[in-house]
């Protein structure tokens, strides 16, 4: 019997073929599944809100007592969290007209507009002030003083955008 050298070289090769190739496939499908389960997942588009207040004259040091000693509490507790992002409190320098005038601007950025479980305004409000009696009649206090507020949903302008 004749021993065919190329038939038999063939014949080995194949299947280390295989192997190279099955071992190259697994080793890049599990790097893959390491890569996509190292990405993060696509982030939610961050929400931007600016709270205005106008407050009575005559109570700017009362209300500002009552809004820190609550709503920056809730704020900096959510910020904690990771929901909240930052957040700045404004105050003008100088005055402007009475139709025109604010005393307190709050920019706040969320990581989205939903407030993950657990973490909204009036579940921190319950975890942080237990009592919640106080609590309600401090900040009703507080928009008593309060003559003018507006939430208004704000986004930042791409200057590179397409008109």
């Amino acid at each position: 019997m004749k021993f065919n050298t190329r038939i038999c070289a063939e014949a080995l090769l194949l299947p280390m073929l295989i192997f190279t190739a099955t071992a190259t496939a697994t080793t890049a499908v599990a790097a893959a599944g390491q890569q996509a389960a190292a990405a993060p997942l696509p982030a939610e588009k961050p929400n931007i809100v600016e709270w205005v207040y106008r407050v009575q004259y005559g109570h700017k040091d009362e209300w500002w007592r009552i809004f820190k000693k609550y709503q920056i509490a809730i704020l900096e507790r959510q910020k904690q969290l990771g929901y909240v992002k930052e957040y700045t409190v404004f105050a003008p320098s100088l005055h402007t007209s009475e139709e025109s005038r604010w005393d307190y601007r709050v920019i706040i950025v969320r990581a989205s507009e939903e407030a993950p479980p657990g973490q909204s305004e009036g579940e921190i409000a319950k975890q942080l002030f237990p009592d919640q009696e106080a609590f309600a009649r401090e900040e009703n206090r507080r928009w008593e003083l309060t003559t003018n507020h507006w939430d208004l949903p704000i986004h930042v302008v791409n200057l590179n955008a397409a008109d």
